[in-house]
């Protein structure tokens, strides 16, 4: 019988002795790795802090206690120690548990997190919240070290430094950003820190010499500027914070002394706690980007499933390559995502020309617009959901200046698995209302090479959305064109229904037009390409004088997006139209095949939709 049968809460856990909570976390690792070989998952990054998690839940009484987990990559071992353990097997699947904190799923999850960087504001609105109604309860911030690029983080850490309220903020640290000073002495300082030892030292310190004129304060400051010279982390103690480590992140005997220690300590402070990311799984530790989201993959040899098919993300990159020999203007901007976007392969290409700002979708938004006013070609590669954090930097420094940056938002419409903070259910409708931007989104993979052509011979801001999925077999053309922007594309006439398409439902239209025509039923088929500016002239003179029945169908809300701006002019002209996309409501996670089933995005709801009409 495993030890983790017998916990189901962390009130379970605070029974066991702290020797054998090593083999709890081995066992939490080999649920996590059985579990996500079976269904996808942030493999590597929720590895690496099971002794963290572990330790927080031996030390402090969740759900009493506020424990919020940034990003939520990390939230897998929380999970299961919080009374989910029996339904982890469903987690990332349709109806069962959520790959990120959920605060509807339960008690245990103080605050949703999917998107990076908020869990520091997070925590010290709890904290303001129980200091105002008198309660009693700890706060804790987990942060890895990728959200500490974000510069919400920021933002969070000098109004919690200026507000001095009780909070405990948590680094996690796996090595690719900031401190690798790890060892026997740090830990031991740590241990003197959180002990009060060290800190009294000072304060004596600072008493005596205060007792001498002239001497006193620049020699206290002096004093203070010598311990965080011995320690890593003198922006966080100027920011107002006690700065703690860095500490061993997977001795979890000595992780559970120093959070005992930091309880009784008051003011925010911050842990620096250094782990490795894919802990426990050694093809994870090897290669922790491979294993950071993967799908289902092979436990003996650490193979993932890989869908060997051509992806609008190849696509993009290999063509952005191809733009970039011959245009040296041409410049490439990621936020922490280059293996997801393509852009890992342009930054072996072309070291200079590519750029990484880290978890700052704002930042590199107006980065790259003042690289456009300095005459470059930006391409700023970011994923659809994650460009809803950089609304602001698009609207005010590149379309209110009109400069040409290129925009791809990769992962737009349902991305499946990773569920409603995920899903690129919005961008068609936060950048219709945007003036001055070209929006296209290519039918295949084909299209997409050529709008990219497109965009970076334009001289306007230029966004090109595509979806997760793989390509179609489409024939690449091995010459590039300029498509006339703003223009349609008919790909098939009919005399009795209409149906308009952006994007990766172009071929569910198809497909209903066939299946249509068995019962006799015409259709034409449009690929409207461009959201803006919408080709209306093609609508009206090409489609309107053979019918005015309508279908449009798009992978994104239908609020503010195609469907609801192409109806308003077609009801203008006495035409008849039914509008397939996503309700107004948060997409839920699931298989991309069950989610559109449900939602409508398929050739049989179009083919219902055209008979209510017909």
């Amino acid at each position: 019988m495993k030890i983790l049968d017998g916990i189901n809460n962390p009130q379970d856990l605070k029974k066991l002795d702290r020797e054998i909570l090593f083999d709890v976390a081995r066992e939490i690792r080999e649920e996590i790795i059985n579990t996500v070989l079976k269904n996808g998952g942030h493999l590597a990054s929720s590895l690496g802090v099971v002794d963290l998690t572990v330790s927080i839940h031996y030390v402090f009484n969740c759900p009493r206690d506020k424990i919020i987990w940034d990003v939520g990559h990390q939230s897998y071992a929380h999970k299961i120690l919080t009374e989910r353990k029996s339904r982890f097997s469903t987690i990332r699947t349709h109806g069962g548990l959520s790959g990120f904190p959920k605060i509807s799923e339960s008690r245990y999850d103080t605050f949703g997190a999917g998107h990076s960087s908020t869990s520091i504001s997070a925590a010290l609105g709890l904290a303001v919240a129980r200091d105002l109604k008198n309660k009693n309860y700890k706060v804790v911030a987990v942060i890895g070290d990728g959200s500490m690029t974000g510069g919400l983080a920021f933002e969070g850490l000098q109004n919690a430094g200026h507000l001095k309220k009780d909070m405990l903020v948590i680094l996690n640290d796996n090595e690719m950003f900031i401190s690798k000073k790890v060892g026997a002495v740090a830990g031991y300082f740590a241990k003197l820190l959180t002990a009060g030892m060290a800190r009294k030292f000072e304060e004596k310190v600072i008493k005596t010499v205060s007792r001498f004129r002239g001497l006193g304060s620049p020699f206290g400051k002096f004093v203070k500027r010598v311990k965080v010279m011995l320690f890593p982390g003198m922006l966080f103690e100027e920011m107002g914070f006690t700065y703690i480590g860095p500490v061993q992140g997977h001795d979890i005997n000595n992780l559970v002394t120093i959070l005992e220690n930091l309880k009784n300590m008051r003011g925010p402070v911050l842990l620096h706690v250094i782990t490795k990311k894919g802990k426990g799984y050694t093809p994870a530790e090897e290669n922790p980007v491979k294993f950071h989201s993967v799908g289902k993959f092979d436990i003996g040899i650490g193979k993932t499933n890989e869908n060997r098919t051509v992806s609008y993300t190849k696509v993009f990159s290999e063509t952005l390559i191809k733009l970039a020999q011959i245009d040296d203007k041409i410049v490439a901007v990621t936020a922490a995502m280059p293996e997801g976007t393509g852009l890992d392969r342009f930054a072996k290409s072309f070291p200079d020309r590519y750029f990484d700002v880290g978890i700052a979708e704002g930042h590199a938004v107006t980065f790259a617009a003042a690289m456009a006013v300095a005459d470059m070609r930006p391409v700023c590669a970011i994923y659809s959901t994650f460009m809803q954090r950089a609304i602001d930097n698009i609207i005010h420094d590149v379309a209110l200046q009109n400069l040409p940056v290129v925009f791809v938002l990769d992962r737009a419409g349902l991305v499946g698995e990773d569920g409603g903070t995920h899903h690129g259910s919005f961008d068609l409708s936060y950048l219709n209302y945007i003036p001055n931007i070209v929006i296209m989104a290519p039918s295949n993979e084909n299209e997409l090479q050529h709008m990219l052509k497109t965009a970076l011979n334009s001289n306007v801001p230029c966004v090109i959305r595509y979806p997760k999925d793989c390509c179609s077999s489409t024939a690449l053309d091995k010459t590039l064109i300029i498509l006339q922007i703003g223009k349609a594309k008919v790909l098939r006439y009919g005399n009795d229904i209409c149906f308009l398409a952006i994007g990766n439902h172009v071929k569910t239209c198809l497909k209903a037009a066939d299946l249509l025509e068995n019962d006799n039923i015409s259709a034409s088929v449009v690929d409207m390409r461009f959201l803006k500016p919408l080709d209306f002239d093609t609508i009206r003179d090409e489609i309107l004088i053979r019918t005015k029945k309508f279908v449009t169908i798009e992978e994104n809300a239908l609020i503010g997006g195609f469907g609801e701006r192409v109806k308003a002019f077609l009801c203008n002209k006495g035409a008849t139209v039914r509008c397939i996309g996503l309700p107004d409501k948060f997409i839920e996670h699931g298989n991309l095949e069950i989610l559109r089933k449900k939602y409508g995005l398929t050739p049989e709801n179009v083919i219902k939709k055209a008979l209510e009409i017909l």
